[in-house]
């Protein structure tokens, strides 16, 4: 092995043998603004040598890390990227860790992907090297990676496993779903010529690094791309909206929920400054919404208030993305599109026929951008594939070419005296009532009627509501089977990281009343 001098380092191609395109494109970017903080500022060239160094302190005496997970616990930001491709340039799997997980769910994570190695940043060091001592596992600061010295690095082809990121867990305990250096690629490749990256680009990521919407959407996409991409440690949205009121960025994406917190947020802002925020938001070329079903009130509102459309898509942690509203031409409220680039979308129904055009049925994907496997289960892995296309488990009807989601199977679909209800369009319609805030809709066991429709709600300040001043409102707009029969006030709901309701901690709820 053969030490080399930052001064070589004009691209990676030449440490790497070419087989990592994200990472040697960086060499055609290197004078570039890669990542920026509210302190710091760092180029394309200085990601590079930061993460070869980082491999290199990996390895050790390693030729080659051979798959082996690293995982890592790093604040976002330009040492979190260093660490992710030093992992991928030693042919390590990278895990990343939830910043705002408790101990028991990072020692899931570490133990399921058994990990071999941990690295972290100065901020979550102790709790880390604790965590990793109790485990017996390896553990590496960020900073003592950073001054190891430059070393020769393995040749990785495009068929090796690179990411393991973790299910939600909404339907049981939360799975490694585990993508190779080829997935990762065509998954950016679907999303860059859709939306139409380009290192003019600016984006504002405040959105978890553990989660597909944050890693790929955002991050490795603006990456690829040559374009510079603004990291905030975590959501705030009088931040997003300073940052915003700049006039510098070209990019949003976001999750319903943040939606609803900036249009909160904006309604407190000063004539002046709303005006201001407008102006600047009408000049954006992009602004997405994901990870959950965006209420067409929300979209609305965000409309009036910035000029944007968003543009609402559809994807999970298996398949990346698969569905979008176009870039160019008709966005519908209450829909996400149709297949983007490199993928392919059926429906079908209960008994795995496809159907037709106006008829629900489940979401099936395939393509290039589909998931290598569920880690160290290939039971579940076999079971979530039908003839080669992939079980999404959510249910949709496509609607004149554009394809509207009803729910999850599972969730969101309710069996109640013999007819398919999807909770999603009962939300929609109890979201313009004007004494509720927020809501949620499940099936409750019935024995009757095999489930009832519940509806949990958090009522707007000093609003009031009885079931039966309720179902005479909801009869008025909905068909009496979707009528909710059962109904609850909360103050919050049960939330996964990325702000999406979880649903069976919600019937529960219905246990106490």
């Amino acid at each position: 092995m053969t030490n080399a001098d930052d001064s070589h380092l004009s691209s990676t191609s030449s440490q790497t043998g070419g087989t990592l395109p994200l990472i040697d494109r960086a060499g055609m970017f290197k004078d570039r603004i890669a990542i920026t903080t509210a302190n710091s500022t760092h180029t394309y060239g200085e990601l590079a040598i930061a993460a070869q160094r980082i491999a290199g302190a990996l390895l050790g005496d390693k030729m080659d890390l051979q798959e082996q997970r690293v995982a890592y616990l790093v604040t976002p930001g330009f040492e979190y990227v260093a660490v992710q491709w030093g992992i991928w340039l030693a042919g390590g799997v990278a895990v990343p860790l939830c910043i705002s997980h408790p101990r028991p769910e990072l020692e899931y994570v570490i133990q399921h992907s058994q990990a071999s190695i941990v690295v972290s940043d100065r901020a979550h060091e102790y709790p880390l090297s604790a965590l990793t001592h109790a485990l017996q596992v390896v553990y590496w600061s960020i900073s003592h990676c950073m001054t190891h010295p430059i070393k020769d690095l393995p040749p990785i082809c495009p068929n090796r496993r690179a990411l393991m990121l973790f299910t939600s867990g909404t339907t049981g305990k939360p799975k490694g779903v585990v993508s190779t250096h080829a997935i990762i690629q065509a998954q950016v490749t679907s999303l860059v010529t859709a939306w139409e990256w380009t290192s003019a680009d600016r984006i504002l990521h405040f959105l978890p690094l553990h989660h597909i919407h944050g890693v790929i959407n955002v991050l490795t996409c603006a990456l690829w791309s040559g374009a510079q991409c603004h990291i905030l440690p975590k959501f705030d949205a009088h931040e997003v909206w300073r940052c915003l009121k700049k006039g510098d960025l070209t990019l949003l994406m976001g999750v319903p929920t943040i939606y609803i917190k900036l249009i909160r947020a904006w309604e407190e802002l000063p004539d002046w400054e709303q005006k201001q925020v407008i102006t600047r938001c009408s000049q954006m070329r992009l602004m997405v919404s994901g990870s959950a079903a965006l209420p067409v009130q929300v979209l609305q509102t965000w409309q009036t208030i910035t000029g944007q459309m968003l543009l609402e898509r559809y994807g999970m942690t298996e398949i990346g993305m698969a569905l979008s509203n176009p870039l160019h031409g008709e966005r519908r409220a209450g829909r996400v599109g149709q297949p983007l680039p490199l993928v392919k979308v059926r429906l079908v129904d209960e008994s795995g026929v496809v159907v037709p055009e106006g008829i629900p049925g489940e979401i099936q994907v395939q393509g290039e951008t589909i998931f290598l496997e569920y880690w160290h289960d290939p039971h579940a892995t076999s079971q979530a594939f039908q003839d080669g296309w992939f079980r999404t488990g959510d249910w949709a009807v496509l609607d004149d070419g554009y394809y509207q989601i009803l729910g999850r199977f599972s969730a969101d679909i309710i069996k109640t005296g013999g007819y398919k209800v999807s909770a999603l369009e009962i939300e929609e319609v109890l979201r313009t009532h004007p004494g509720i805030d927020d809501c949620s809709v499940v099936g409750i066991p019935d024995c009757e009627w095999g489930e009832r429709v519940g509806v949990a709600v958090i009522l707007k300040p000093m609003a009031e509501l009885s079931l039966s001043d309720l179902r005479q409102w909801c009869k008025e707009r909905l068909a009496v089977y979707k009528v909710p029969t059962r109904l609850i006030n909360v103050v919050e709901f049960p939330r996964n990281p990325m702000g999406k309701v979880i649903k069976p901690a919600v019937k529960p709820l219905f246990t106490d009343e």
